[in-house]
């Protein structure tokens, strides 16, 4: 999938576990490991915006585009 999610690298910035991430934008654990291990086809914008939020970051630090190499 060329939509690269770098969640993980944001929350390691911040110093921030999965289950406290999940609290504050109040979303399941296992819908946030879903979402920071590329297993989702889509978020919601209003998720997006809660990480960002909560994260202090902009989209473009969570998402990625890279072309597939095919």
């Amino acid at each position: 999938m060329p939509i690269i999610v770098n969640l993980d690298v944001m929350m390691a910035r911040r110093k921030m576990k999965m289950k406290d991430l999940a609290d504050e934008i109040g979303i399941s654990q296992t819908n946030l490991s879903l979402l920071k291990n590329s297993h989702v086809r889509g978020i919601r914008f209003n998720t997006l915006e809660k990480l960002c939020e909560v994260l202090e970051c902009q989209p473009g630090d969570l998402l990625e585009y890279k072309e597939d190499e095919s």
